[in-house]
C-alpha cells in the first residue's frame, strides 16, 4: 500500500514538473517581454555613479530615477484594469512595450538630470501597463495552477532583475547611454514576438469592464489592504538597496554589474526553488516573518559597515536571497488575499508597494545630505522591521491564506 501510494506521489510530482514547462507559445513570449521589461528596474544600478558624474548631479537627484519611475508605475497600475478590460490583454502589453521602447529610447538621448527623471517616468507608465498585465496573463494563459504560473512570473522577473545590472554595465562601459538605448531595441524583439506569438482570436479578457475606482474598492478588503502596506513599508528597505548602494562599493560600471547580477541570480533562484518549500515546510505568513526580519539585519548591517567596500558589497548580494523568498511568498499570498479579480488585486496591492518604492530612494538620497550615508540604511531597515510588525498584528485577517495553502 506504502509503494502504490509513493508511486502515485512520484507520477504527481513528475506531471506538475512537465506542466510548469509544457505551456503555450504564447507563454513563452510574455515571459521574454517580462524579462527584458524587469531589465529597467536594475538597468541603472550600474550606472548611477556616471550618470551622477557626467550630469553634475547630487546622489539625491540621481536617486529620482527611481522615484519617478516608481511614482508613475503606482498611479498608472490604477488605469491597468480599465484599459486592459477594454482593448484586451494582448494590445494593453503590446501598447507598454512600445511606450517603454519609445522613452528608453529617448532617455538615450537626454542631456540633462531632470530630462531624464521626466523620460524614466514615461519608462514607468510603459511598465505599469506590461506588468500588471503579463501577470495575469501568464496565469489565464498557462496550462498549470495559479501557484505554478505565479513561478514562472517571478522567474521572470528574477532573470530581468539579474540580467539587466549586466546589460547595464556591459553596456554602460561603453557610455550610460548605452543601456537606454538596448532596452530600447530589445524591447521592439519584445514586440515582434508578442504579435505573432499570442493568440488573437483566444486571448483572455475580462468579461466585465474594469472601474478606476475598482483597486481601491478592494483596498477594502483588510487581508489585500494589510499585504500592500507591508510591501509599501518593506519596499523603503528594497530600494535603498538597489538605489543608494551603488556609490558605496567603490567599483566601476563593469563591477556594480556583476555585483547585481549575484543579487539579481541569488533572487531568481531563492524565488522559484527556496519560496515554494517554505511555503510548504512552515507557511507563508511565517515565511515572510523570516525573510523580512533577515533583510532588515541586512540593511542595519549595511548602515554600521558603509564605509567598507566589502561590507556593503556582499550585503547586497545576500540580500537577494531574502527579496527573493518574500517576493513569490507576498506574490502568493496577494493572489489568495481578497475575493476580487486577480489582476485588480495586483492593480490595488501595487499601487501601494509602488508609491512606497518612490519615496525610498529620494528619501535615502536626502537622509545621507541631512546627516551622513550610514543614515538612509539605518532607516531602511527599521521600515523592514515595521512592515513585519504589522504583518504579525493583523495575522487575523491572512490565516485564510496559510489554511488554503495547506488544503492545497
Amino acid at each position: 500500500m506504502s509503494n502504490l501510494a509513493q508511486s502515485k506521489n512520484i507520477k504527481t510530482e513528475s506531471k506538475q514538473k512537465s506542466s510548469l514547462l509544457n505551456q503555450p507559445k504564447a507563454i513563452w513570449a510574455v515571459g521574454f517581454a517580462c524579462i527584458i521589461a524587469f531589465m529597467g528596474i536594475g538597468l541603472v544600478d550600474p550606472i548611477l555613479p556616471a550618470i551622477a558624474e557626467k550630469m553634475h548631479a547630487s546622489h539625491s537627484d540621481v536617486t529620482l530615477l527611481f522615484t519617478s519611475y516608481n511614482l508613475v508605475m503606482a498611479f498608472a497600475m490604477l488605469i491597468t484594469g480599465y484599459i486592459s478590460s477594454r482593448i484586451g490583454i494582448k494590445w494593453t502589453l503590446l501598447l507598454g512595450i512600445m511606450i517603454i521602447a519609445v522613452f528608453s529610447g529617448l532617455g538615450g538621448n537626454s542631456n540633462s538630470i531632470w530630462e531624464l527623471v521626466w523620460l524614466r517616468g514615461g519608462w514607468g507608465l510603459g511598465n505599469a501597463l506590461f506588468v500588471a498585465t503579463a501577470l495575469s496573463a501568464i496565469v489565464s494563459l498557462s496550462r498549470s495552477g495559479v501557484a505554478q504560473s505565479i513561478i514562472l512570473y517571478e522567474t521572470a522577473i528574477g532573470l530581468g532583475i539579474s540580467v539587466g545590472p549586466l546589460l547595464g554595465g556591459e553596456l554602460g562601459s561603453i557610455s550610460w547611454r548605452g543601456p537606454f538605448y538596448g532596452v530600447a531595441c530589445l524591447m521592439v524583439i519584445a514586440f515582434l514576438l508578442l504579435s505573432f506569438m499570442m493568440p488573437k482570436t483566444k486571448v483572455v479578457k475580462n468579461t466585465k469592464k474594469t472601474s478606476f475606482l475598482d483597486p481601491f474598492r478592494a483596498l477594502k478588503h483588510r487581508s489585500l489592504l494589510t499585504l500592500g502596506i507591508t510591501a509599501f513599508l518593506y519596499n523603503f528597505g528594497f530600494f535603498t538597496l538597489l538605489a543608494f548602494s551603488p556609490f558605496f562599493m567603490g567599483l566601476d560600471e563593469h563591477g556594480l554589474g556583476y555585483v547585481f547580477l549575484g543579487w539579481g541570480l541569488l533572487l531568481a533562484i531563492t524565488s522559484v526553488f527556496m519560496a515554494p518549500k517554505l511555503q510548504q515546510k512552515i507557511g507563508t505568513l511565517k515565511s515572510m516573518y523570516a525573510m523580512l526580519t533577515l533583510f532588515a539585519i541586512t540593511l542595519i548591517i549595511m548602515g554600521i559597515g558603509t564605509e567598507t567596500n566589502n561590507v556593503i558589497i556582499f550585503s547586497v548580494i545576500i540580500a537577494g536571497a531574502f527579496l527573493g523568498n518574500n517576493n513569490t511568498l507576498i506574490t502568493t499570498a496577494v493572489m489568495q488575499a481578497a475575493p476580487v479579480e486577480r489582476s485588480t488585486a495586483s492593480a490595488a496591492y501595487s499601487f501601494l508597494r509602488f508609491i512606497g518604492g518612490a519615496i525610498a530612494p529620494y528619501l535615502a538620497g536626502k537622509l545621507a545630505e541631512w546627516f551622513n550615508p550610514h543614515v538612509p540604511f539605518y532607516v531602511g531597515g527599521c521600515f523592514v522591521l515595521l512592515s513585519v510588525f504589522f504583518l504579525f498584528i493583523n495575522k487575523k485577517h491572512l490565516i485564510h491564506i496559510d489554511k488554503a495553502e495547506s488544503a492545497h
